[in-house]
């Protein structure tokens, strides 16, 4: 392998890493996991390459024409890619990721459900298909919260199994149990201590635990009033 290959393969890696440290619940180590193990072309890894680049612009830039502009171009470049390896599951994340960024919620599912099924799926570890896993959750909630709960819960609860270090999943996972209702306050509260063991600064969870606890005191003094003597 020559010295110019060796240094495209190193920043590859690098860039990978730097592409998750935007994402809330992929963590960052995937993407670069994803490609050190890729078998893609050189073409494709390049297309790969450049529409990562794009994608972090894209999230530093402002929201805005320019954001969704450059979005849209690392969407393109991850479709090249997919075309020269469609059995590349990174690529296709790229996409559902530049997707996502523009507010195409319903194209990034179709892409994360391409990445998480064969043939594409066999080229993810176990982790790598639970970080994918909650990140589809995440766009299943933000499409339909009440319509697609059952859809999301079953992409989490596998989540938490194969990654069990993604604290945004198992905070996605309380607010999933907290909309479920029925009595499921319990394994909110565990999904959002979960959460904030792995991660202690994760806001979401905080919050979570904060409005089950706000309901538990209300509910005490709903007993409470109803118990007083007249």
């Amino acid at each position: 392998m020559g010295g110019t290959e060796i240094l495209v393969q190193g920043l590859l890696l690098l860039f990978a890493l730097g592409i998750f440290l935007g994402l809330r619940s992929i963590p960052r180590r995937a993407l670069s996991g994803l490609h050190r193990r890729s078998h893609s072309s050189a073409a494709a890894r390049r297309h790969f390459f450049q529409g990562g680049q794009l994608l972090a612009r894209a999230r530093s830039a402002p929201h805005g024409a320019r954001a969704t502009s450059l979005a849209r171009s690392a969407a393109d470049e991850a479709d090249r890619a997919i075309a020269l390896e469609p059995r590349d599951a990174a690529h296709h994340i790229l996409k559902a990721l530049a997707l996502d960024l523009q507010g195409r919620l319903l194209p990034a599912l179709r892409a994360l459900d391409t990445a998480l099924s064969p043939p594409a799926a066999k080229s993810l570890s176990h982790r790598e298909r639970g970080d994918a896993l909650a990140k589809r959750a995440e766009i299943h909630l933000a499409v339909n919260r009440r319509r697609r709960l059952d859809q999301a819960l079953a992409d989490l609860l596998e989540a938490v199994h194969l990654s069990p270090d993604n604290a945004r999943a198992f905070s996605l996972l309380g607010e999933c149990y907290e909309l479920k209702g029925a009595g499921m306050e319990e394994e909110a509260r565990t999904a959002y201590q979960n959460a904030i063991r792995i991660d202690a600064s994760l806001a979401s969870a905080r919050e979570g635990l904060r409005r089950l606890s706000d309901l538990k005191r209300w509910s005490l003094d709903s007993e409470s009033i109803k118990v007083l003597p007249l």
